[in-house]
């Protein structure tokens, strides 16, 4: 009892459970003699394909806004600008920087306008963030039917206009990180490229939290009131924090995007948020703070969980997939914990 309660302590209790299942269900898929080698070789690919993601969430966090509900704003842009690149007709290595190129200056636009309304509502941030996100995707769902895209890789076959709800990458940038400089693994593949593209990005924030800009943003989310008395503008650097965190959430989108081959639009941005959230929770961070370890343990922790456990419950249970059921249960359950527990969870 004495070793569990420091464990939880240092760790917090989602990080710590979410270890001990995921021991479990190793063992067991070792009993059931599924190849675990190849299922660690694919959480490895999940880990680099959402971990951009999951990093969008620590300026909002550090900057006082809380966990980034509103995260769809930036897939939206990412979507967009994934969408602006092929019809271009670019392809391989160039057509995804363009499309991050160009989705930093939308996502900006949008993080502006998003991280204005969240200085309106303070307190509520994550509230009116979640149903931001949702009008967002549903705005766009209409956006989608009216953007004069002309691709016929894009368009619908019939009638010629609106863009379909699952746009192929193949033979334009699908998988161009994770093939870079890719190593074989027991079936599977070490995506070193997406890693590679995630860990600097790590870095990149990294050394912004250490800048003089990131301190008063962290300093301002900490404290409001020291941070004005220091003479720090709090309403700027939460703006600050919201653009930054849509920005990652657009370049998040496409790296997403090229590891899974299709750009999915209409209502697949609705729920990416939430997995995300989970992500980094799971990863011991709060509503309050986050660091870059919470950001990498997370999103090894999280997409390892649902890498594994999906084969193993479904061969146990054998009823059908339930690999949807098993994500939502997951999800859903570490954010209600983290919200609900008294004093956030422990670093």
């Amino acid at each position: 009892m004495v070793l569990w309660q420091k464990m939880t302590d240092k760790y917090g209790y989602p990080k710590v459970c979410i270890s001990i299942f995921l021991v479990i269900l190793v063992i067991a898929a070792f009993l059931q003699k599924q190849n675990v080698a190849a299922m660690l070789g694919d959480s490895l690919v999940r880990t680099a394909m959402n971990g951009i993601l999951v990093l969008a969430m620590v300026p909002s966090i550090m900057s006082g806004t809380g966990l980034n509900f509103g995260l769809s704003l930036g897939i939206i842009t990412g979507l967009l600008a994934g969408c602006i690149s092929i019809e271009m007709d670019m392809r391989g290595m160039a057509a995804f920087i363009w499309a991050v190129v160009i989705s930093i200056p939308l996502s900006a636009v949008m993080g502006y306008g998003y991280g204005w309304i969240l200085n309106k509502v303070k307190g509520d941030e994550m509230t009116v963030g979640t149903y931001m996100g949702f009008a967002m995707v549903s705005l766009m769902s209409i956006g989608w039917l009216l953007i004069p895209f002309k691709s016929p890789e894009m368009i619908w076959a019939i009638g010629g206009h609106g863009l379909r709800t699952t746009i192929a990458l193949s033979g334009r940038y699908a998988k161009v990180l994770d093939d870079l400089l890719a190593i074989p693994f027991f079936g599977s593949k070490i995506p070193t490229g997406a890693i590679l593209f995630f860990a600097v990005f790590c870095l990149l924030m990294w050394l912004f939290m250490r800048s003089k800009t990131g301190i008063a943003m962290m300093a301002a989310g900490d404290n409001p009131n020291f941070a004005v008395a220091s003479g720090i503008d709090v309403d700027r650097q939460r703006m600050l924090g919201t653009v930054i965190s849509t920005i990652l959430g657009g370049i998040g989108m496409l790296v997403y995007a090229q590891s899974f081959g299709f750009l999915q639009l209409y209502q697949a941005p609705l729920m990416m948020p939430f997995a995300a959230t989970a992500a980094i929770l799971i990863g011991g961070a709060s509503d309050k703070k986050a660091t870059i370890s919470h950001v990498v343990a997370g999103t090894i922790l999280f997409q390892t969980l649902l890498t594994i456990s999906l084969p193993v419950i479904n061969s146990a249970v054998n009823v059908g997939n339930l690999s949807e059921v098993t994500r939502i249960i997951v999800s859903n359950g570490v954010i209600l914990y983290a919200l609900t527990k008294v004093g956030g969870n422990h670093s």
